[in-house]
This record gives C-alpha cells, sequence and structure tokens, in this order.
C-alpha cells in the first residue's frame, strides 16, 4: 500500500532504511539524528518487544545504547514495508527478519546466531530538518508451530503414542 506523495514517500521510506542501518550498524549518532527533538522531544516513544514503553527521546536513545552495546551481531531483512503520508505525518508499518548474534568465538569464527520476527510501527514527523522518527514500536511474531509439532500432544516426540 502507498499513500501520499512519491516524493515525500520515498524520503520517510529512506530515513525509515537509515534508521535500521544506525541500530545496524550501533551508530549512535546517527539515530540521534534519525530521532526527532525540539520541543516534541519528550513525546519520542519507543516499545522493544518483551520492553514496556518507554518516553522521552533521552530514555529512547539510552534504550538503543543499551541494545548496541549488549549486543555483537544484528541485522534486518525488512519485508512488507507499507508507507502512508498523510500531510507532516507517516506511518511506516514493516515485518523486521532479524538475525543477531553474540560474540565472536575464540578462532575468530562467527557467534551463535538467533533469528527473529518482529512486526513494527515506526511513525515519522515532518520538522523543518526533514522527517524524524517520532514512536517505534516492535512487537514479537509467535514461531507457528509445525504440523508434527501440533501432533505431539506430550511434547516428547510421541505424538500421543
Amino acid at each position: 500500500m502507498t499513500i501520499g506523495h512519491d516524493d515525500q514517500r520515498e524520503a520517510v521510506e529512506r530515513v525509515n532504511q537509515a534508521f535500521y542501518d544506525a541500530v545496524e550498524s550501533g551508530d549512535l549518532p546517527a539515530l540521534e539524528e534519525i530521532l526527532l527533538g525540539g520541543p516534541l522531544a519528550d513525546s519520542v516513544s519507543v516499545v522493544h518487544p518483551g520492553w514496556p514503553v518507554l518516553r522521552g527521546r533521552g530514555h529512547v536513545l539510552r534504550s538503543y545504547a543499551l541494545i548496541m552495546a549488549n549486543t555483537d551481531y544484528m541485522q534486518f531483512f525488512l519485508t512488507d514495508v507499507e508507507v502512508a503520508v498523510a500531510g507532516d505525518a507517516a506511518l511506516v508499518t514493516c515485518s523486521e527478519n532479524i538475525l543477531s548474534g553474540g560474540p565472536a568465538q575464540p578462532d575468530g569464527s562467527a557467534g551463535e546466531l538467533v533469528g527473529g520476527l518482529v512486526v513494527a510501527t515506526n511513525v515519522f514527523r515532518l520538522t523543518s530538518e526533514g522527517w524524524k522518527l517520532w514512536s517505534h514500536h516492535g512487537s514479537p511474531v509467535m514461531a507457528e508451530e509445525t504440523e508434527d509439532e501440533e501432533d505431539d500432544e506430550y511434547g516428547d516426540g510421541t505424538a500421543g503414542v
């Protein structure tokens, strides 16, 4: 779905991607540039999967600093991206296919990688400096059970035998 003028939608898509690029690369200064500031700074919010809502630009930035400091590897593959623009507000919904990992092994090989799926809603506000992220909400998607898991009523591989 695409709503709004093409130029504005494309600008929102670029800043949305820049947001994920900043988190992926652990670039807190870039994230600071993307987050809304000024008189609405106290209304900036984030909901990370499993976290309570955090309000205020400073609290939001600290939460990302903690995530970046404690995650050795993170990569986002965005799918189902939809953008709607109305005046000075924009809404982006997408699926975050996330690959993250722990520290490298002593031999230099990659640490254990874990995949996850989060659906996200990002709200942007148009300012004199361009589009700025006002709110990010990420909600985990529960993995669907496979047919074999559904048949295994005892959880021990016996499937009710």
